[in-house]
């Protein structure tokens, strides 16, 4: 059992939702710890839950009173213990919480996730609960501190908040408008990163590719893409999610072109009925989202593509499904995460008329899902023989004991079950196997391992297990750039990587006084 420093306070957090939560819950631990917490020992109730929640789904109030009620005989026989709630539903929720369940100690919302140690203090001290919520974003989260969950992979916020308005989404009210960080900022998080031994980074944003609206750069994002690819050591970066009305061909063009962006495309359909779509307020069409599918394979015939599709939105016919099922088979997707409709308090589709009964969704969601399961392992079948590098995982296949395997995902980010051959890899280390079998869901690679790469994020992992000291949060404002390297020499790292932002990935020579001023701009607010 894990022994925890003498006298210090315990903590856990327990996230539900999107990436963009499990992201926040890094800070949360980050500021936690930075307040001297340590995480609770596995099986024992922590001193301090923080529940960070999500509002996306009908039943989350459900949820999350339900396991508050059962901390509730924890906290009465426990003086420490405190229980504090964030995220969405927090935001939302407000005042409702404590008095729904007087028991919580701290609401806190999604504006101001870095006040939770002084407001655990306060609460504390003062013995009363604390609800603290922000109208508008306080502090960036990216410039928090951070406790990582992989010492290999890791998430980085290039924005936060939505200036959509999805019928069925309630996030823009919940997150605010969108809030770009300057490219700088987000090249320096990168390189930081990468210095602790990061090889793989997934750009974080509600929108992501509409990155640089806020500073008047409509081709920001693309040129973030290439200017990853000007820092050394970084092996793969990934995106998530785009929306389809602001893709354009020069984010197309970054990823064929910048050779550590993965092959790999998450963009979210929602419906493939045009009168669905206009109703949802998704601004593009059927015919358009196709249309980048096929300019995405043109340019990376290898390219897996996954996506998110609601099944019973309010007024959806057969035809309207229809519809969908035909974009399915025209897209072949690498995999889609499926969703019944269910109505979210306080969207404008909540109150639509011509609610799809339930037992018609369930039977449209089978039937979707089964046509993707198809298209999924059809697909799958296609990668059998293929010689593939793999990134070791840890925690990604759940019968990997039983199997006698350890997984891992590939460059297009298909999970690939492998056999440990004479030197087992660690997690971040990466394989090189070959194909053996394919599921829907997943590959199996039961030949023998053709070679293994040990690297740096598998020395970072395993400092981790040997209890040495623990890799140091991100904790970036605004990056000190110093005097510029001569300009022949600044092909790699931060410098490198702005220089390359600023010529947007074209290679054209930059004279140095532009270099000086652009950089300037890039670190500015």
């Amino acid at each position: 059992m894990t022994v925890t420093q003498e006298g210090a306070r315990t903590y856990e957090v327990r996230t539900y939702g999107c990436q963009m939560n499990v992201h926040d819950s890094e800070r949360l631990s980050g500021l936690l710890e930075e307040a001297g917490y340590v995480p609770a020992p596995d099986g024992e109730t922590a001193d301090v839950v923080v529940f960070n929640t999500c509002a996306v789904r009908e039943n989350a109030d459900n949820r999350l009173y339900g396991n508050l009620g059962h901390l509730r005989p924890a906290k009465a026989g426990n003086p420490r213990m405190q229980i504090a709630v964030g995220g969405c539903l927090a935001q939302k929720d407000q005042g409702e919480i404590v008095r729904r369940a007087p028991w919580v100690d701290v609401v806190f919302g999604t504006h101001n996730i870095g006040s939770l140690p002084v407001l655990l203090e306060r609460a504390r001290i003062e013995g009363e609960s604390q609800v603290e919520l922000k109208e508008s974003l306080e502090v960036f989260p990216s410039t928090l501190p951070t406790k990582r969950e992989s010492a290999y992979a890791a998430w980085v916020s290039v924005s936060v908040g939505c200036n959509n308005t999805c019928t069925f989404c309630i996030v823009p009210s919940l997150r605010g408008k969108e809030k770009d960080r300057r490219p700088g900022d987000v090249l320096a998080e990168v390189q930081a990163l990468v210095d602790q031994g990061v090889l793989e980074v997934t750009l974080l944003g509600q929108n992501v590719n509409t990155y640089g609206v806020e500073f008047g750069d409509r081709l920001a994002f693309g040129k973030l893409l290439r200017s990853c690819g000007g820092i050394e050591g970084l092996e793969r970066v990934r995106f998530t999610s785009p929306h389809p009305a602001a893709f354009t061909d020069d984010v197309i063009a970054a990823m064929a072109e910048t050779p550590n962006v993965m092959h790999q495309l998450h963009m979210p359909l929602q419906s493939g009925s045009d009168r669905v779509l206009r109703a949802m307020r998704r601004s593009y069409r059927a015919e358009r989202y196709l249309g980048i599918i096929e300019r995405v394979r043109a340019a990376m015939p290898d390219a897996a593509i996954s996506t998110d599709i609601i099944v019973g939105f309010p007024g959806e016919t057969e035809e309207d499904f229809q519809a969908t099922l035909d974009v399915v088979r025209q897209s072949r997707f690498a995999n889609a995460f499926t969703f019944q409709y269910s109505i979210r308090p306080g969207t404008p589709a909540a109150t639509m008329a011509d609610q799809v009964p339930k037992e018609v969704v369930q039977e449209r969601y089978e039937r979707l899902v089964a046509l993707q399961e198809e298209i999924s392992w059809e697909e799958n079948k296609k990668q059998v023989g293929r010689t593939l590098e793999v990134l070791v995982a840890e925690g990604e296949g759940r019968k990997d004991e039983a199997t006698r395997r350890l997984s891992g995902r590939a460059a297009d980010n298909r999970l690939v079950h492998f056999a440990v051959g004479d030197e087992t890899p660690r997690p971040g280390d990466m394989v090189t196997v070959e194909v053996t079998y394919a599921a829907p869901h997943h590959l199996v690679a039961d030949g023998a391992v053709l070679g293994v790469r040990r690297t740096r994020a598998g020395d970072a992992w395993e400092a981790r297990q040997g209890g040495g000291a623990p890799s140091p949060g991100v904790l970036l404002g605004m990056p000190t750039i110093g005097r510029p390297a001569p300009l022949p020499a600044a092909t790699g790292g931060l410098l490198g990587a702005l220089i390359r932002f600023v010529e947007g990935g074209t290679g054209s020579p930059v004279p140095p006084s532009a270099v000086s001023s652009a950089v300037s701009w890039a670190v500015s607010g």
